[in-house]
């Protein structure tokens, strides 16, 4: 192909990945997925490979990448056929990721895969927005192994049924299930169409030739690193269960032909629910050599051939099942984010920033009442680390998600919930010659009993700053003015208020020092 035509192959499948985006969205009954867009979706080669995903949630979308392989070679494909997980040892990443993947087939051919992947606020945990305090990967909820979902065509209703029953809002579940289901058809209606106007050989050679041009890419980009191993040693606050100050401990080498990325002195997997599989722990290293890449470089594996990613397995970032991980996607996959920016801060000192947040302020509230069963979970976003060429970005999610905060008007709309407070937390961002962002104050008033659930890191440790800049501001969760654990559960009465102050971002440069950094 000549780069014209390469240039619009990669928009085709991009938009496709995009437009299967939109039908999730709308389909879907939860505000979860539909208001918050915790989702994400990808196109696939017939061997798993990543061909092109959408712009949604990178911890999703690298796990997905890194695992898919496995999935594919795992299961026996025929045309009509979807199949639906959640095992973060299987290919998932925590069990409210349910992740539904359908092949495409062209006169009797494997052409490939369509796959996408949406958090559930209910997957049977015990606790209300199944995130709960767990010590074990069974305390979390429904597992789903890759299991079809439909085979040829036709539902398997057996399936279909557990999973319903597994669940405490049927039909909401059954409503963003079948939302994913359509999201799929969707992708492949519209790849059948691509591969039906260009022919399949012609398809699958523009699919060699794009993962060709994005190696070529990711190798300029990564030969632009000094040779050298670079070192970094950051710590999770804790597990929830009284295990603190956690250390995550990386080793970026940059070899004569290869990245490898290396977890070594990692703390071991940990009695609570931080724990990361192998996958999860790939997205955070492939999201920041992706952060490193041109923008127009194609989402795809010819992209990270070059990085290699090593951790000693039953470490708390290669954990080993049955232990709980539910807290790994969302805040540990922050922390390995943070540790390998760390690390290449020496190597290219312009380009990487000071800490961000460092966690999603993971939030999951409902009720269990007979005949009032509700589940609410949102991320909270925070400060974003400063810079050499200019401040952090305030009140924003940062690195491993691009989910939005409930609309206050749908969440007073659906929930016996009353948003107090909405703010910006100023004066939260490190100072510096650039300071970094501010976090967000985010207060709740009940209107009826409930249960929560608080996930939240930087409480103990505050966002790290470059270059002499100061530190962000450490987060705090309070309960009627009294603190909260950073990882807790409680119970709320009608009137009760919960304030939640996230983290801002670390400074860079020393104030009042200008070209310091």
């Amino acid at each position: 192909m000549n780069p014209i035509e390469l240039g619009i192959l990669v928009s085709r499948i991009e938009a496709l990945c995009d437009e299967m985006g939109v039908q999730l969205r709308r389909a879907a009954f939860s505000p979860n997925i539909r208001d918050r867009l915790d989702y994400s979706c990808a196109l696939f080669d017939a061997a798993g490979e990543l061909c092109a995903q959408a712009a949604h949630i990178p911890v999703h979308l690298g796990s997905m990448a890194y695992a898919m392989r496995d999935i594919v070679g795992a299961m026996e494909w025929r045309d009509g056929d979807m199949v639906i997980l959640n095992d973060p040892y299987k290919g998932g990443t925590h069990l409210p990721d349910v992740t539904v993947i359908s092949p495409c087939f062209i006169d009797s051919e494997l052409a490939g895969f369509v796959a996408n992947r949406a958090h559930h606020a209910d997957i049977g945990a015990d606790s209300p927005g199944s995130m709960p305090l767990s010590r074990s990967l069974a305390e979390e909820g429904l597992l789903i192994s890759p299991v079809h979902l439909y085979r040829k065509g036709v539902l398997e209703t057996e399936v279909w049924q557990w999973l319903l029953h597994s669940l405490r809002n049927p039909e909401h579940g059954a409503g963003d299930f079948n939302a994913q289901v359509s999201a799929n058809r969707r992708g492949l209606e519209r790849l059948r169409q691509l591969i039906g106007g260009m022919g399949l050989a012609a398809y699958r050679r523009g699919i060699r030739e794009i993962n060709e041009y994005a190696a070529r890419l990711g190798r300029e980009t990564l030969e632009s690193i000094r040779p050298g191993s670079y070192r970094c040693r950051d710590f999770m606050d804790d597990d929830g269960l009284g295990h603190m100050d956690i250390p995550i401990e990386v080793c970026v080498r940059r070899e004569e032909a290869r990245i490898v990325v290396d977890f070594a002195g990692t703390a071991p997997q940990v009695e609570g629910n931080i724990n990361c599989p192998l996958p999860v722990t790939a997205a955070a290293v492939l999201y920041v050599f992706r952060c490193l890449m041109p923008s127009h470089a194609p989402a795809c594996s010819g992209l990270f051939r070059m990085i290699d990613i090593a951790a000693p397995a039953g470490c708390l970032v290669n954990a080993r099942p049955p232990a709980a991980v539910v807290a790994g996607n969302v805040e540990t996959s922050s922390r390995i984010v943070d540790a390998v920016i760390g690390a290449l801060q020496p190597a290219l000192s312009m380009r990487m920033p000071a800490a961000s947040q460092g966690g999603m302020n993971n939030l999951a509230l409902g009720s269990m009442r007979a005949g009032a069963t509700w589940d609410y979970y949102e991320t909270i976003g925070g400060g974003m680390g400063a810079h050499a060429m200019g401040a952090g970005l305030s009140a924003v999610q940062t690195h491993m998600t691009n989910t939005l905060n409930t609309p206050i008007e749908i969440l007073e709309m659906k929930y016996p919930l009353r948003v107090t407070e909405y703010a910006v937390r100023r004066e939260s961002g490190g100072a510096g010659v650039h300071a970094g962002g501010d976090g967000i104050i985010r207060e709740f008033e009940f209107l009826k009993a409930a249960q929560g659930t608080l996930l939240s890191e930087r409480r103990r440790h505050a966002p790290w700053g470059l270059a002499g800049g100061a530190a962000g501001k450490r987060g705090e969760n309070r309960l009627n003015g009294r603190e909260l654990p950073e990882k807790s559960s409680f119970q709320l009465q009608p009137g009760d208020r919960l304030r939640i102050e996230t983290p801002g971002g670390g400074g860079y440069g020393q104030a009042g020092r200008r070209g310091s950094g």
